[in-house]
């Protein structure tokens, strides 16, 4: 009898396997889902909306854009960690749910490496340190260290949320500067701009995309980025690192937006969806729009970006051990 059964289990198994096959070769046969992890008119739900329109016509299929929100990023996370390894459920990430928080959350319902595979970076984010002059009356970043060394703990700075890009790049700045300053978290990026604008909060290191329009309106003043080179967009303001401030030699501290998939994706399908976002990242109309508010793209294939996470992963981990930063 197992002479006959072995054979035929292995042709059904091969069966069995033709049509995942012929799936996978066609994929997308249905609209494709990307779970937002921070809320609408953030700067991850501009850079997505962004690319949906574009990123449709390329897979010839719907994108679906959804808000899981909250936990600065994890809800959307678990959801993506749960769903059917199929390629038709993605999670919009960035350098802070799928680096930082990996070690700032000590009881994550899911593993931020294992549970995900990741697909294709989007852009290159850079941050720019914005206060609010009625607030803080200093024109430079020099003026801004000196008086929040004069006074320590007196300044709060806002935050899109625990854990998110914007609070990890003032943590790190102000534990290579020593400075003294108390964090608030607000609920996303529209919130902490509006704070920051009400003067709840004398600042932020947000991204600059989302705060060209209040820095045009002379509503803010934007003192430094943390990126090495000085942005095109506003290329009037200078790097933090050209301060000469001591302890600011060489900083750079920066973000990416990205797209997972849960793990167990096929790679056929991940390199479909990398190979779809790289061209659409360089459609001269995308790209214009993305970089003109001072982002860069960045093109890399699945493998490449695997490196990158891991590299971005291990960088964070020694900023919040160093900024002694934990969430429960």
């Amino acid at each position: 009898m197992s002479k006959i059964r072995l054979p035929l289990v292995a042709a059904l198994a091969a069966v069995s396997i033709v049509p995942a096959a012929i799936a996978q070769a066609d994929w997308p046969q249905q609209p494709v889902t990307i779970v937002m992890t921070f809320p609408a008119g953030s700067g991850v739900d501009v850079v997505g909306r962004t690319i949906q329109e574009p990123l449709s016509r390329v897979l010839g299929q719907p994108v679906v854009i959804d808000y899981k929100v909250g936990a600065a990023g994890n809800v959307a996370l678990e959801y993506v960690s749960r769903a059917k390894p199929d390629g038709y459920t993605l999670v919009f990430g960035t350098a802070a749910t799928h680096g930082s928080n990996a070690a700032l959350y000590k009881k994550l319902p899911f593993d931020v490496e294992a549970d995900f595979v990741p697909v294709t970076p989007i852009i290159d984010v850079s941050n720019v340190l914005t206060v609010n002059p009625d607030v803080m009356n200093v024109r430079t970043f020099k003026e801004f260290v000196d008086l929040v060394k004069a006074n320590p703990g007196k300044y709060n700075y806002a935050s899109t949320g625990n854990g998110t890009g914007t609070h990890m790049a003032f943590a790190e700045m102000n534990s290579k500067l020593g400075l003294n300053m108390v964090h608030v978290p607000y609920k996303g990026g529209p919130e902490a701009m509006q704070g920051v604008l009400k003067g709840e909060t004398c600042c932020i290191m947000n991204q600059v995309q989302t705060v060209l329009t209040q820095y045009k309106a002379g509503k803010v003043r934007l003192l430094g980025v943390t990126t090495a080179r000085r942005v095109g967009v506003i290329q009037e303001v200078p790097t933090i690192a050209e301060s000469g401030v001591p302890g600011a030699q060489n900083f750079e501290s920066t973000t990416w937006f990205a797209l997972f998939a849960p793990k167990g994706t096929d790679p056929a399908v991940t390199a479909k969806m990398n190979a779809a976002v790289r061209q659409v990242l360089q459609m001269p109309e995308v790209r214009a729009k993305l970089e003109g508010t001072g982002n860069a793209v960045r093109l890399e294939t699945p493998e490449q970006f695997r490196v990158t996470v891991k590299n971005n992963r291990q960088k964070w981990a020694e900023v919040v051990r160093a900024a002694n930063i934990t969430i429960d």
